[in-house]
């Protein structure tokens, strides 16, 4: 098992050799804020919001000191904006008060800001700090499970397994590749089996669609000719930027 599922991640790494997180992002906390936002909502939604809450809110300072109702009007397009909204003034109250307008760059620090939990923690230190760390969201939670690597559904239980499976080193970009590959081909209701380039390697193959013609119309974002999640995009992205607010 571990040597099949480090092949699966050496097979990713050449499907998708610019992973990247898909939150649009200029500094830790911006990182931070978007990662919070994110929760049940795409990413898409969260890049298309976050220009006029920074416009508006650009340090924790400003963020710790808005106006409630004027930053739910904000943020509703991400839905579920009231306890958002909630978790943001917190969490920016207490980067002013407790850690002088910084981010913090440890894990333990970082849990215990309001609305940041382990996920989100783990985000903001591979991508904006490059500390290793294992972000078990719901594509990756799918993913492992369906490639045998383990049966458990406790995200802390899922992390610490794959922590094991892996070194240390490959856990950020390990992350990325396993989410890029749940969003655009291993779809939770119907996955593209018949257009998968690790099938060979799949224990679940079959699941999904298998006809390769069939999957093919099933692949999402720059695999299927489609914008990607980012309106800012890194350099080497092969797709399309993602549409501005009500330009889609």
């Amino acid at each position: 098992m571990v040597r099949r599922a480090r092949r699966i991640n050496r097979e990713l790494a050449e499907v998708y050799p610019y992973a990247h997180p898909e939150l649009d992002f200029r500094n830790p906390f911006e990182l931070l804020v978007a990662t919070v936002l994110s929760a049940q909502t795409t990413d898409l939604r969260v890049n298309q919001t976050t220009p006029a809450l920074f416009a508006a809110y650009p340090t924790p300072e400003d963020m710790a000191a808005a106006v409630p109702e004027e930053m739910e009007e904000i943020i509703r397009p991400t839905g579920f904006f009231r306890a958002k909204t909630k978790s943001l003034l917190g969490l920016s109250a207490a980067l002013r008060d407790e850690f002088g307008g910084e981010v913090p760059g440890r894990l333990e620090d970082l849990v215990k800001l309001p609305g940041v939990g382990r996920k989100t923690a783990n985000v903001v230190l591979g991508n904006a700090f490059g500390v290793p760390g294992i972000t078990v969201d719901t594509h990756f939670g799918r993913l492992v499970r369906r490639w045998k690597w383990t049966d458990e559904e406790d995200p802390v239980k899922v992390e610490a397994v794959v922590a094991g499976i892996f070194p240390k080193s490959e856990w950020t970009m390990l992350s990325h590749r396993v989410v890029f590959h749940g969003r655009r081909i291993c779809h939770a209701r119907k996955p593209a089996c018949g257009a998968c380039p690790i099938a060979p390697l799949c224990p679940s193959y079959g699941e999904g669609e298998t006809d390769p013609e069939k999957a093919k119309k099933l692949l999402k974002y720059e695999m299927g000719g489609y914008p990607g999640q980012r309106l800012s995009p890194p350099a080497d992205y092969p797709g399309k930027p993602a549409p501005a607010l009500g330009a889609e």
